[in-house]
């Protein structure tokens, strides 16, 4: 902690008690949901205003502390973690609606406020916000890591929902990207070069969504399939077909095992898809039908069909509830979690392969994909203290991105590269790489802003 004495003696006198270096708050804020260990800030503090991270940064800077944004601390591959120590930024009492725009279809909302709570607050407008990703995740962690979820299948992830963003970059500078027009032909896209940044180039502060009108009928169901093999390529030609989706996802039988035991579902231990279709009531009886008779050239059997609010919630809770229903598995031990992301038209080699390796190193994987646009998750049951053991998962991992890349596909579709999937920027990205560092050195020279994350240590 003495490294950065001045800088905490500093920010103390700024935020008072909403400054904090004591143990509890630091272990929560160095924990994660995946398998990486503990790493634990020199403090935390809890801004209220743009002004407030503002001054927050230029202390920082000035006295090269580390900080690391936080919110609820949802992400997979470490990106809230403090690794280099410091300040950790947690921005969950920037957690407003501060404008709903109905004509515009858009809303402006601080970084803190979740998605649930976001759509809470527009209920009565007839409006939602579809972007879902399985944990409750903040807006400005959404944004920060390109988040996507189940129903990026029809309405895109966050890299198209959002139109502008207020951001304090690492002098202390706010700026505003974008604006509420739908496009523009000005300048630098810094608004896309902010998302997905991971907190490497700026602090989001603010940010402009695209809003959806609620559908006037919506409709679920689950089947089940003899193999995954047949239930990817079932979701392929669905999708080929045209038919508009709002909802196409993968569980293997390892994933139904999880749910079985984790929320009593009573499913067959087989592979299904969760379905879900959004239109008019005729729009949607017509989608189902559609879907329905190519599932059946692909085997699939046990429809059922969850029409009630109540039903969809509660199908919708336990899908993204994954992680934990995998957890339920081989009690005592964490969960490796990784994904990738392919064309459409190799998400069954590369499933089926993934599924085969796995069963070849004797390792627990759930496999669950929001596979109507290539992307799918692993979650590998593992004993971090067991190092035979973890070293098989740091195989699979490296052997399912060397798979993504050679089907032309990427290392991440949705979980974001932190530190755990640094060593495979090279790989992807090639002579890219030296400009995205580049970057990375104008937009903050002193390395303060969440350092040793998203770009892999080199010149």
């Amino acid at each position: 902690m003495m490294a950065h004495a001045a800088a905490i003696d500093a920010l103390r006198a700024l935020l008072g008690d909403r400054l904090t270096t004591g143990e509890s708050h630091r272990d929560q804020h160095g924990r994660n949901e995946a398998w990486y260990p503990l790493a634990l800030p020199d403090a935390v503090a809890f801004p209220e205003s743009t002004e407030e991270v503002a001054e927050i940064v230029r202390i920082c800077n000035a006295h090269d502390c580390p900080i690391t944004p936080y919110a609820i601390g949802s992400s997979l591959e470490g990106q809230h973690l403090p690794i280099k120590g410091g300040l950790s930024l947690d921005m969950m009492r920037m957690n407003k609606v501060l404008a709903v725009n109905d004509a515009d279809l858009n809303c402006v909302v601080q970084p803190g406020i979740t998605r649930e709570e976001l759509n809470t607050e527009l209920r009565a407008t007839g409006l939602f916000f579809p972007i879902d990703p399985g944990a409750n995740a903040s807006i400005g962690g959404m944004a920060a890591t390109r988040a996507s979820g189940t129903m990026a299948v029809r309405y895109g992830t966050m890299r198209e929902n959002i139109l502008a963003l207020e951001a304090v970059m690492a002098d202390g500078t706010v700026i505003r990207t974008g604006s509420q027009a739908r496009k523009s032909a000005t300048g630098y896209d810094l608004t896309h070069l902010l998302i997905g940044s991971e907190g490497t180039l700026g602090i989001i502060t603010e940010v402009t969504l695209k809003l959806q009108g609620q559908p006037e009928a919506v409709s679920a169901a689950t089947c089940r399939f003899e193999s995954v093999e047949a239930a990817v390529n079932c979701v392929i030609l669905t999708i080929q077909s045209g038919i508009p989706m709002a909802r196409i996802e993968l569980v293997n039988d390892m994933m139904v095992r999880g749910f079985n035991i984790h929320n009593d579902a009573g499913l067959p231990e087989k592979p299904h898809l969760f379905l879900e279709f959004h239109g008019s009531p005729a729009g949607v009886a017509e989608q189902a039908k559609a879907f329905g008779e190519i599932a059946a050239d692909f085997g699939a059997t046990g429809f059922v069909h969850a029409k009630k609010p109540e039903d969809r919630t509660r199908l919708w809770a336990m899908r993204h509830g994954g992680h934990y229903a995998t957890s339920a598995l081989e009690p005592g031990k964490r969960t490796m979690a990784t994904d990738i992301c392919v064309p459409i038209s190799k998400l069954a080699e590369a499933v089926v392969r993934a599924e085969d390796r796995t069963r070849a190193l004797g390792l627990t994987c759930t496999i669950v994909g929001h596979v109507g646009d290539g992307n799918f998750h692993c979650g590998l049951r593992v004993d971090p203290d067991d190092a035979e053991e973890l070293k098989r998962c740091k195989d699979f991992v490296n052997e399912l991105n060397d798979l993504a890349l050679s089907l032309g596909g990427t290392v991440s579709g949705e979980h974001g590269i932190g530190i755990g999937k640094q060593a495979y920027m090279q790989r992807e990205h090639g002579s890219a790489l030296t400009y995205m560092r580049a970057i990375k050195t104008a937009f903050d020279p002193n390395n303060i802003l969440n350092p040793g994350k998203l770009l892999p240590p080199g010149n």
